[in-house]
């Protein structure tokens, strides 16, 4: 018990000490790089998720600015409300399957997974994210609008839900018959189990 509450609490020191710094590298992004090569990428091309991006975009293609603000705040409402249609339309979607078993796989290293269309909008997740349209935000706009090997590792912060430290990678979802960008994928991961 001793051990393990000093061992946190050294950790806790580190990750406020290197917060406090000016660095803005993520010290984990050695570790976070080679878990996305060897172990997240090669399911990127997997038909459950690109299918699914590729369907989406179809479907939301034709969505104005007005439209996508309009699901976003049905989302955060539902959200907030603990479910409602369009959440559990996304909750219940085989790509919700495929990413919260790939969750379960990692025993307790990643803590989050979605993955987003061309316009930023949730297709999949493993759990229900606060927003549904995430283009306006770093994981989709590095990624995605960069290009087909783009890669974006987000600082370290404390998760309240988790109760740990983890840091966001996310990366570009590519349609393997084209080579293009179609899409993008965060994945959560629990730093402290790196």
């Amino acid at each position: 018990m001793i051990r393990s509450l000093v061992r946190n609490t050294t950790f806790a020191v580190l990750m406020l000490a290197a917060a406090s710094t000016t660095a803005s590298a993520n010290d984990f992004a050695p570790q976070i790089t080679k878990l996305l090569n060897e172990q997240i990428k090669p399911w990127l091309s997997d038909p459950a998720i690109v299918d699914a991006v590729k369907a989406q975009n179809l479907k939301t293609a034709s969505l104005t600015d007005a439209d996508i603000d309009k699901l976003d705040k049905q989302w955060r409402a539902e959200a907030k409300a603990g479910g409602g249609p369009l959440v559990q339309e996304v909750a219940a979607a085989p790509l919700s399957d495929f990413l919260k078993g790939k969750e379960a796989a990692a025993g307790g290293l990643i803590s989050e997974l979605f993955v987003m269309d061309a316009n930023g909008l949730n297709v999949g997740m493993s759990d229900v994210t606060s927003d549904y349209m995430q283009g306006d935000e770093a994981k989709w706009q590095k990624t995605y609008q960069v290009g087909p090997d783009a890669v974006f590792i987000d600082d370290v912060e404390f998760d309240e839900s988790s109760k740990a430290f983890q840091s966001q990678v996310s990366a570009t979802v590519v349609d393997p018959a084209t080579g293009k960008a179609i899409g993008a994928i965060t994945i959560g991961i629990n730093v402290e189990k790196l």
